[in-house]
Parts: C-alpha cells; structure tokens; sequence
C-alpha cells in the first residue's frame, strides 16, 4: 500500500450557493462554490427558473478563447533551437583580448 495517497479531508467545508445560502459539509477542499442548492432549485421549490444558458455557452467560449495556446511543430523547434545555438556561437568573443573585455 502506497503511504500519503488519500487527500486532506475538512469535516467543515464550507459550500457557498449563487443564491446566498451557506451550509457546511465534509469535503476534500474547504470551500465549495455552487449555482444551484436545495434552496433554490426549482424541483424543491415548486417554482420555475430561468437559468441563462447562452450566458453560460458564452462565459465557455471566451474561456476557450483565451486558452488557445501556440503549437509549435517539432520541426519548427528544432530550428529555432539550431539558431539560437548558433546565435550563441557568434556572440562569443573570438580572442582572448575580446574575451577579458567583455567581463
């Protein structure tokens, strides 16, 4: 059996609704953020609710939008690496003379 596998349990963490209601439960992080609780669900209300879904599909896509990362192909790394390197080499001092100059 591995030692140290299991995450740090809280028997108080704290769970936050959107609609203000708080209340306590056991949980493996201390806070909890949720939209939608016990309190104002519709199913335990009894009362229709609007949720914006095109709010949300558009919260996802500029989260999205700002994910996108550069890929880089291995080819195109390997190049830049090679001019770098050479980019070094020409930097170096040629002499001894240029070399005690340059500290």
């Amino acid at each position: 059996m591995q030692a140290q596998i299991h995450p740090k349990w809280y028997p108080e963490a704290k769970v936050t609704c959107a609609c203000g209601n708080t209340f306590t439960v056991g949980a493996s992080v201390p806070e909890i953020k949720v939209d939608v609780c016990s309190n104002c669900h519709p199913f335990y209300t009894g009362q229709m609710k609007y949720l914006d879904t095109a709010g949300r599909v558009e919260a996802f896509k500029t989260r999205q939008a700002g994910a996108v990362t550069k890929v880089v192909s291995k080819t195109e790394k390997r190049r830049i690496k090679r001019l770098k390197k050479i980019q070094e080499e020409m930097d170096r001092p040629d002499t001894l003379a240029a070399l005690r100059q340059s500290k």
